[in-house]
């Protein structure tokens, strides 16, 4: 069974909560893949993954999802929370 990690912190941008799972400065690279948008946005329209690979390894986990503002932050919690089970199990 994979461990999904619980959200770090919630930011609010212009138009996304941006809710992170794990703190950036554990990755080499982040990136936001195409490969993600699927899950993403099977859950939530218009919502982003950012993906991180882990120093000295070539494993990538979910860093961040971005969910669009007009869902509301609990919401974009909740969702956020669907979406790293979609991609991480």
């Amino acid at each position: 069974m994979v461990d999904i990690p619980e959200i770090n912190t919630v930011g609010e941008g212009d138009d996304y909560y941006h809710v992170e799972f794990r703190d950036e400065d554990i990755f080499d690279t982040i990136r936001t893949p195409d490969w993600a948008e699927n899950a993403a946005q099977s859950v939530s329209d218009g919502a982003e993954v950012r993906t991180g690979r882990l120093e000295d390894s070539d494993g990538w986990k979910v860093e961040s999802v971005l969910i669009k503002k007009s869902a509301g932050k609990d919401t974009a919690k909740e969702q956020a929370k669907d979406i790293i089970e979609k991609i991480e199990i």
